[in-house]
C-alpha cells in the first residue's frame, strides 16, 4: 500500500493538481463546440459506450469522404476527440499508425488515447496520460483499406497517400469547421516514419489546408532500409541483452561468423561517427543493393532462435516472458469474437460500418508491387525538419522489429539544415520524468530531436506512456525541453 500511495503522490505531480469530487460528476462537457449542423452525425456520447464504465467525454468519430467529389467512395475513418483543457483547444494533433495498414484505434485504445484497455486488462480505465490533456487529438484509419476505412486502395506511394490524407482533412474541417487554423502537429509510429513525413511534407509543399502545421513526431520509425534497421544492430542488440538471448557458446559464434563476414561486425564504430566523415555505405551484404542477401539475414536467425528458448518471446518487446497477455484489440492475442472494434454495439456508439474490423489489414494497402516510396531520411524529412518548429524522433530501446541502433544510423546518414548527422554524441541518461527519474537518452541538433527510452518496446505511448507524454509535451511547446525536469 505504500508503494502503491508513493506511485500516486508521483502521478499527481506529473499532472498536476486536479479536482476531487465530493459528490456525483457533472457529466463531461466539451471544450469545443461545432456550429455546423453536419457534426452532429458523428457525435459520440461517452457515457455509453459498450463497457466503458466511466464517462469518457464526448468525442466525434465516422466515416470522412477524401474528396468533396459527391460520388467520392474512397473514406477514411476518424475519431476526433477534443482536449479536457480549455487552455488548449487552439492544438490539433493528428495520429496515425503504421504497418502499413494497421489501425490507429490501436493507437487510440492501447497508446495514447483518453480509454485505456492495454494487454492484459480485465477492463478499460481512464488513461492518465491521455494525449487529450494536451491537446486537441485526431485519431485516423489510414489509408484506405485500413480498419474501417472505405474504398479500394489505388495508391503507389505515400505522395499519394499524403494527397489522400489532405483531401481528407479538408473534409474533415468543413464539418468541424471551428477548427479551422489550430496549430497542427502529426505524429504516429512505426511505418508512420513514411508516412507522417510525407503527409507533413505534402502539406508544406502545398499550401492552401487550413492549418498551420508546426512539426511532427515519430516513434519507432521505418526511416531507412532493413538492413540498416534490422540486420546491422540486430548482433549488437542481443549482445547487450544476453540475459534476454541465452544462447549457447556455439550459437554466439555462428552469429558472430555472419556478423563478421556480412559486414556488420564493425560498422557502427568504423561508419557511425559524431560528425560523419560522409555518406555511409552499405555493407558486404547486400552486394551494393539494398537487398540483404540470404545468408547475411542475421535479424530473423536470432528472432528464430530466441522463439524456441522463450516462446512468449515478442519482437516488439524482448523484456516479454510468459504469459503472454490476452489483447481485446487480437493483438497479440485474443480471438476474433472478443475483439472490440467488432462487437456491432460499438460499431454503432462510434458511426462504423458492420464489417469484420482486423487490427492490419490482410491485403495491401498499396497496388501490386507495394510502396514505392524512398525512405524518408533519404528524400521528404530533411524538408521537413528544417520548415518545422520541431520534429521529434523517439525509439523504445526493447524494441527489436526496429532496432534503436539501426535509427542512430539513419539519422547520422541524413543531411538537414545544412549539415550531414548528429555533430556531437548521443549522452546517456539524459532524458528525465519529473518525479519519476531517468528513463533514456535525448540528443538535439538544428531542429531535430532524437530520444531513446528505457523499458519501452515498439510501442512507446504503450509501454512508457508517461516518458511519451514528456516528449509529446515537447513538441507541442508545452515545455522548454524533452525532459520533464528531475
Amino acid at each position: 500500500m505504500e508503494i502503491q500511495r508513493e506511485q500516486l503522490e508521483r502521478l499527481n505531480d506529473f499532472l498536476g493538481p486536479t479536482n476531487t469530487p465530493t459528490s456525483a460528476p457533472a457529466k463531461r462537457q466539451s471544450t469545443i463546440t461545432f456550429s455546423n449542423p453536419a457534426a452532429e452525425q458523428f457525435f459520440v456520447d461517452g457515457t455509453t459506450l459498450p463497457l466503458v464504465d466511466f464517462d469518457a467525454g464526448p468525442s466525434w468519430s465516422g466515416l470522412m469522404p477524401i474528396s468533396a467529389d459527391p460520388n467520392e467512395t474512397r473514406k477514411l475513418f476518424f475519431w476526433f476527440w477534443p482536449t479536457n483543457n480549455a487552455s488548449n483547444t487552439e492544438d490539433l494533433l493528428f495520429w496515425t499508425n503504421g504497418g502499413p495498414g494497421c489501425s490507429s484505434l490501436e493507437g487510440f485504445l492501447q497508446e495514447n488515447g483518453p480509454i485505456s484497455w492495454s494487454w492484459g486488462q480485465a477492463a478499460p480505465t481512464p488513461n492518465h496520460w491521455s494525449w487529450t490533456n494536451l491537446s486537441n487529438v485526431l485519431w485516423v484509419e489510414q489509408p484506405v483499406g485500413t480498419g474501417f476505412s472505405q474504398g479500394t486502395p489505388n495508391i503507389t506511394n505515400d505522395d499519394e497517400l499524403a494527397a489522400e490524407v489532405m483531401g481528407f482533412l479538408e473534409q474533415f474541417l468543413e464539418v468541424f469547421s471551428e477548427l479551422k487554423g489550430n496549430n497542427f502537429w502529426v505524429s504516429g509510429e512505426s511505418y508512420a516514419g513514411f508516412y507522417v513525413p510525407y503527409i507533413a511534407n505534402w502539406i508544406y509543399e502545398h499550401p492552401g489546408l487550413d492549418l498551420n502545421l508546426k512539426g511532427i513526431w515519430i516513434a519507432d520509425p521505418s526511416l531507412s532500409y532493413d538492413v540498416v534497421q534490422d540486420e546491422i544492430p540486430a548482433l549488437r542488440f542481443a549482445q547487450a541483452n544476453q540475459n534476454l538471448f541465452p544462447f549457447n557458446s556455439s550459437f554466439w559464434a555462428r552469429l558472430q561468423t555472419i556478423s563478421d563476414e556480412c559486414g556488420y561486425t564493425n560498422y557502427l564504430t568504423d561508419f557511425v561517427t559524431y560528425p560523419p566523415a560522409g555518406q555511409l555505405p552499405l555493407p558486404v551484404a547486400t552486394n551494393g543493393t539494398f537487398t540483404v542477401i540470404p545468408e547475411c539475414r542475421i535479424h530473423s536467425l536470432i528472432e528464430r532462435a530466441i522463439g524456441v528458448l522463450n516462446p512468449a518471446f515478442d519482437v516488439y518487446r524482448v523484456s516479454d516472458t510468459w504469459p503472454t497477455l490476452w489483447s481485446v484489440l487480437g493483438f497479440p492475442q485474443s480471438t476474433q469474437e472478443f475483439i472490440y472494434f467488432n462487437r456491432t454495439d460499438v460499431q454503432d456508439a462510434i458511426h462504423a460500418p458492420h464489417i469484420v474490423w482486423d487490427i492490419c489489414a490482410e491485403k495491401s494497402v498499396y497496388l501490386p508491387g507495394g510502396d514505392q516510396s524512398i525512405p524518408s531520411t533519404l528524400s521528404v524529412l530533411p524538408n521537413v525538419i528544417e520548415k518545422s518548429e520541431r520534429v521529434v524522433i523517439v525509439h523504445g530501446l526493447a524494441d527489436f522489429i526496429l532496432v534503436a541502433e539501426g535509427t542512430r544510423i539513419a539519422i547520422q546518414n541524413m543531411t538537414w539544415n545544412g549539415a550531414q548527422g548528429f555533430q556531437t554524441p548521443i549522452v546517456p541518461e539524459t532524458f528525465t520524468v519529473k518525479n519519476m527519474g531517468v528513463y533514456g537518452n535525448t540528443h538535439t541538433e538544428r531542429n531535430l530531436t532524437y530520444v531513446e527510452f528505457y523499458f519501452s518496446g515498439h510501442m512507446t505511448p504503450q509501454f512508457v506512456p508517461w516518458a511519451a507524454f514528456s516528449a509529446i509535451s515537447f513538441l507541442l511547446g508545452k515545455q522548454d525541453t524533452p525532459s520533464s525536469g528531475p
